[in-house]
């Protein structure tokens, strides 16, 4: 049977048949059977590509850049690099290439207020830090204690000086409220199926029920209505989710706009071109394994609009 071939539950087999063709289908999830490469970023507060691209090579680790982020790094194999010096003085961070780009479409100025929604152990929190230079205001919101204690040892190793994490009870907390219409700049990676990252957790595909689904949707809903409320007029909203399902990416991206007349939805191509990235998967991000070797990722880019 078909779901056999792909090694997929049923469930997920019908979903993905009503986005794409079954030949797609099985591209995909026979790329997910692989192992993800180990990507890195350059940290360009502390340094540049070539230098680290130089020390690896060095010390004997083959590495190359990655194809679509100015900063990454993909190295051959596995090395232990959480015990080399390059990590230790923060000089570089484990992040799949796809999440690096998830930063880049925020294109944050040095002087901007940035709030990443759902930090979780900050990733892209120390990515938007570095591209802000250190400047400015970025606070890493999480409902996770233990993911933003995760995050206080990387923040140390970054450099970055301009991070303030900050736990929150729900979208709605009070310190969410009081920061209404003051940001330049939101991400939000909302939590999802993880249906991308099949690579790293094969065992998601068989946990996640039509049900939790549902439950998902709800909340991705909830969370991305309470970020927006943070934009002030000309800001930008970035929805993202590392899922391959449209009823997480595109339907939630749809309903939003149907929602918000304020907001305009602006293209991920012409970022991505501004930003002189060669990549171009048309008015949202949508990053696949098998043509893109990262993760899988989805992303929209909304703007404001001035009132």
């Amino acid at each position: 049977p078909f779901a056999v071939q792909a090694d997929l539950p049923d469930g997920v087999v019908e979903k993905l048949r009503a986005q794409m063709s079954d030949e797609e289908i099985l591209a995909i999830a026979h790329s997910m059977q692989n192992p993800a490469p180990l990507d890195l970023r350059v940290n360009t507060l502390k340094t540049n590509r070539h230098d680290v691209l130089l020390a690896l090579k060095l010390a004997g680790i083959e590495a190359s850049p990655t194809p679509y982020s100015p900063v990454g790094i993909r190295v051959k194999g596995k090395p232990a690099l959480n015990k080399h010096e390059l990590f230790l003085d923060g000089k570089i961070e484990i992040q799949d290439e796809g999440s690096q780009l998830l930063a880049i479409l925020l294109e944050p100025k040095r002087t901007d207020m940035v709030a990443d929604f759902c930090a979780g152990a900050g990733g892209k929190t120390l990515a938007i830090g570095a591209m802000m230079q250190s400047l400015g205001r970025l606070y890493a919101f999480d409902t996770s204690e233990k993911r933003l204690t995760n995050l206080k040892p990387r923040l140390k190793r970054s450099g970055l000086s301009n991070v303030h994490p900050a736990r929150i009870d729900n979208e709605n907390d009070l310190r969410i409220k009081r920061l209404a219409g003051k940001m330049d700049r939101v991400l939000v990676d909302a939590p999802c199926s993880g249906m991308g990252t099949l690579r790293r957790n094969p065992d998601l595909k068989w946990r996640q029920t039509p049900e939790a689904i549902v439950e998902l949707v709800q909340k991705q809903t909830a969370i991305l209505n309470a970020a927006a409320r943070l934009v002030k007029t000309g800001g930008r909203l970035v929805y993202a989710t590392c899922s391959l399902l449209k009823e997480e990416n595109e339907n939630i991206a749809e309903k939003f706009l149907a929602a918000h007349p304020q907001f305009t939805q602006i293209s991920v191509a012409e970022i991505l071109a501004r930003q002189k990235i060669a990549l171009d998967t048309g008015m949202t991000l949508k990053l696949f394994t098998h043509l893109h070797n990262t993760d899988g990722f989805f992303a929209a880019v909304f703007e404001r609009k001035a009132a």
